[in-house]
């Protein structure tokens, strides 16, 4: 099931930033009684979208040896956690596996990507912001709903978004880019991360830039 476009964008934080799966936004008390009726709303509407197990697929190990040559368009994971550019890729997609390369040791901070570009640490929104933006495809950062809008609607060749109301992830030259460890074998916790496991898209609307 993919939502054809229509996301509902959360509440924002004094950075515009939204909520991610697993998250915990924050031990503030003024937050705590809206978050638990945003949540019992949510709830209310519709299951959340993309949180039942069973939703994620595994994939060979990217860059482990297989005896065969990868797809041109198909990055590999290199040592220390790096992807790498596959020959012959846009600009635009060289540009995001720089940028998340740049920020893929990073921890999770709710808020984080969105007052300010270059942070300590990113939220889900935020890291898929960041990179989008170092691509050129976008130009100020936004929560996962408004992601869920983005672009136009479908899988895209090189990069790929998914994003529902409560969490955003993507896919890049068949690696997926993510801030949840969510059907991971490897630990490595929660951030932006280059993920050995691929996700069932059930849920998320699919959202591409046109041309990539």
């Amino acid at each position: 099931m993919v939502e054809p476009g229509g996301g509902i964008d959360l509440p924002r934080s004094r950075w515009g930033a939204s909520s991610c799966e697993g998250a915990t936004p924050g031990a503030t008390r003024f937050r705590l009684v809206p978050c638990l009726l945003l949540v019992g709303s949510l709830l209310g509407a519709a299951p959340a979208a993309g949180q039942d197990e069973g939703t994620t697929t595994t994939s060979p190990v990217p860059g482990a040896p297989t005896g065969e040559t990868a797809p041109a368009n198909i990055a590999t994971i290199l040592p220390g956690g790096v992807a790498s550019v596959p020959p012959g890729a846009p600009y635009a997609v060289a540009r995001a596996i720089g940028a998340a390369n740049r920020i893929h040791t990073r921890p999770y901070i709710w808020g984080g990507g969105h007052r300010r570009w270059k942070s300590r640490g990113y939220d889900c929104s935020g890291a898929v912001s960041y990179v989008l933006h170092a691509a050129g495809l976008l130009s100020s950062p936004l929560v996962s709903g408004q992601l869920a809008v983005w672009g136009t609607l479908g899988f895209g060749t090189w990069i790929t978004v998914y994003a529902n109301r409560v969490h955003t992830y993507m896919v890049i030259a068949g690696l997926r880019f993510d801030t949840s460890p969510r059907g991971e074998w490897i630990d490595q916790g929660r951030g932006p991360r280059w993920r050995y496991a691929l996700r069932k898209p059930t849920g998320f609307a699919i959202r591409h830039y046109p041309g990539l």
